[in-house]
């Protein structure tokens, strides 16, 4: 981290601290139905406001057009407050006069919300006039919220521009884990990723093939790849305009020495239901009517080994269908290989994405992990290789 601003790089005490979180959080009839966001930046918060700082929550919550109550951060605030065993303080906006006199009446180690930061059209067009109505807030800025790290947004980059900005906690917990992942990691590294189209992570694979050692493609996507080199997939879903992509993928690789790892093996389907009739099969044998739902368990074998060959694994997206049984088995088999791989020493383990967390949670080893990213869009760019903007104003320079 010492390419980054951190809480360490500042003494909070007195200071105004407009602090950026992820506030997005599940929600039902009116409450909040999971916790573990408002838990993930409890740490920040808590030292924030220890050390003396009059902490400013920013946050957005959906995607309002305009001032909406059913958008409105007032019941997360409340709820953040029984996760910090803390008041928390709620301003029916986030700037003008009604924040102002809220922030102004802030004591040392007191904690005020403000209202949903895309109520202003000015948030997401990162308008300097709106980042210099929540600039008149606040001393410094911190961020905290990597899963909006990828947005050019006024309080998640714009904020860094004219103010003093810092990582937070979770921010520099994540920055941290992914740079052993990617940035600076010990070799072998192996990447595992999944999902149904190819489409929405080329710029993922072409990246990916020039920093790991060994790529394994599942799910969906992996139809495509087979497609492209002659494997009849049935009626699996397969993305056959983009075969070229996926062979120049695959020449890539080769020139990079990365090594491909696709099924050999499927477990097919005529139904894409729950407990439909399945049968595991080589890829010489899926009926014309079959549909490719997972890995099959040599495949899983040839996972697990390369696994065995790994120090550091990246994971985004599952291996087949795993919101159905027994199309989840391949993902359950590989992640529970991780997750021990990882608690015995011999491997670092980091996966992202909202699938790959569900599907690790499935598999009960979501805590097993060496890391795992909340962050959806901001962790797919991530490992894309692009940089993002609240990330990249928080650099040393």
């Amino acid at each position: 981290m010492s390419g980054f601003r951190t809480l360490d790089d500042v003494d909070v005490k007195g200071k105004r601290v407009l602090l950026r979180v992820d506030l997005n959080v599940p929600m039902d009839n009116g409450r909040v139905s999971d916790t573990t966001r408002l838990q993930r930046i409890a740490k920040t918060i808590i030292e924030l406001s220890q050390a003396g700082g009059k902490v400013v929550i920013l946050a957005h919550f959906g995607r309002p057009k305009g001032p909406d109550p059913k958008d409105s951060l007032k019941p997360v605030a409340t709820a953040l407050g029984y996760v910090l065993l803390r008041h928390v303080e709620f301003a029916p906006d986030c700037v003008g006069e009604i924040a102002e006199r809220a922030v102004a009446g802030l004591k040392n180690g007191e904690i005020l919300c403000l209202e949903n930061t895309r109520f202003h059209p000015g948030e997401e067009k990162n308008d300097p006039a709106f980042v210099a109505q929540l600039a008149k807030l606040g001393d410094i800025w911190v961020n905290d919220a990597f899963s909006c790290a990828h947005r050019a947004h006024a309080s998640t980059e714009g904020l860094g521009r004219v103010l003093p900005g810092y990582a937070g906690r979770t921010m520099e917990a994540e920055l941290d884990a992914l740079g052993k992942a990617l940035e600076q990691p010990v070799h072998p590294v192996i990447a595992i990723v999944g999902g149904s189209k190819v489409s929405s992570k080329i710029d993922l694979l072409e990246n990916l093939v020039s920093k790991v050692d060994a790529l394994v493609i599942g799910g969906g996507m992996a139809n495509t790849f087979l497609h492209a080199q002659g494997v009849d997939v049935g009626k699996s879903l397969c993305e056959k305009d983009l075969a070229a992509t996926a062979l120049r993928i695959l020449v890539k690789a080769n020139s990079t020495n990365c090594a491909i790892i696709l099924p050999v093996d499927a477990v097919v389907a005529e139904k894409f239901e729950a407990n439909a009739p399945s049968q595991a099969c080589g890829l010489d044998a899926i009926p014309a009517d079959g549909m490719i739902l997972d890995v099959g368990p040599q495949s899983i074998k040839r996972i697990d080994a390369a696994i065995d060959d790994a120090a550091t694994l990246v994971w985004n997206g599952p291996l087949g269908a795993f919101e159905m049984s027994p199309f989840d088995r391949g993902t359950v088999q590989a992640a529970k290989y991780a997750a021990a791989r990882t608690k015995a020493g011999k491997l670092v383990s980091v996966a992202g994405g909202g699938d790959t967390v569900a599907a690790l949670n499935h598999a009960g080893v979501g805590k097993d992990f060496t890391y795992v990213s909340t962050a959806g869009g901001a962790f797919l760019e991530w490992m894309e290789g692009k940089p993002l903007p609240g990330v990249e104003v928080l650099r040393v320079r």
